[in-house]
């Protein structure tokens, strides 16, 4: 069970791995008191698939590594929804760029660093760079750079695309994530990692957040804001470029 996303071209797939050790402290399994009494490790996260599938919308905040030979590491902090409504901001390598999508249609505006690192391999990239950078760029939400970035439903989807992560799961106590009651979900992995899946334990069994330590690539995804509205405004026509008319322009020049 590994968390993932996709970010275009620039910024692809792969977040967070998830799943889970150690059997800590006291009580059974099926103590009275306890959370999800008489359920085992395994059936909760199934459960927490399954509801955060079901969500309407929630928030995530998380590293995730680019595709490909470089391994980039992007950092993603978006709001998105069941129609693929999304707001917030993806950063990679020191730049940063804001992100809208509504109405079928996506907005990145980003500093002049992040668009020479995302349309470094494109043939006349460096002439685009200056008319897009700070600038909100549209591109249609089927544009093979930006496909996938605001797709709720395949960011989950991704996070369960190996079923045998959540095989043999244990109970971990309980804690909290950002002042909400979570209980914890560990494995060792074989290559000495250990998987940790956090569970609201109060209303739905939402995934609140998902750790990967002691291994090479440490790394956290924490999700919040569950049912939350997402209401992105389409930039001003002013404020925006489009993206075909401009390499459209740039090919002719």
């Amino acid at each position: 069970m590994r968390v993932g996303t996709r970010v275009g071209r620039a910024v692809t797939t792969a977040v967070a791995g998830v799943a889970l050790a150690a059997l800590a402290g006291c009580g059974s399994d099926d103590g009275d008191d306890e959370p999800f009494a008489g359920k085992s490790a395994d059936d909760i996260a199934a459960d927490a698939i399954q509801a955060t599938k079901q969500a309407d919308s929630l928030h995530m905040k998380g590293t995730v590594r680019q595709a490909g030979a470089s391994g980039t590491k992007v950092t993603v902090d978006l709001s998105v929804d069941q129609e693929k409504n999304c707001e917030g901001t993806i950063s990679t390598g020191g730049s940063q760029a804001d992100v809208r999508h509504t109405n079928a249609t996506l907005y990145l505006r980003g500093d002049e660093e992040y668009w020479r690192h995302a349309l470094k391999s494109q043939p006349g990239g460096d002439k685009v760079v200056p008319k897009v950078a700070d600038k909100w760029v549209k591109a249609p939400a089927d544009d093979s750079m930006t496909q996938g970035l605001c797709d709720k439903q395949g960011l989950v989807a991704s996070m369960d695309e190996d079923k045998s992560e959540r095989k043999g799961l244990k109970k971990d106590g309980t804690t909290t994530v950002d002042g909400a009651e979570a209980i914890k979900l560990t494995k060792k992995t074989s290559g000495g990692e250990t998987l940790t899946l956090y569970v609201a334990t109060e209303g739905k069994p939402y995934i609140l957040r998902t750790t990967t330590s002691g291994g090479e690539e440490p790394n956290t995804a924490t999700f919040s804001d569950y049912g939350k509205p997402v209401r992105p405004q389409a930039p001003g026509s002013g404020e925006t470029v489009d993206l075909k008319e401009l390499a459209a322009s740039g090919q002719k020049a």
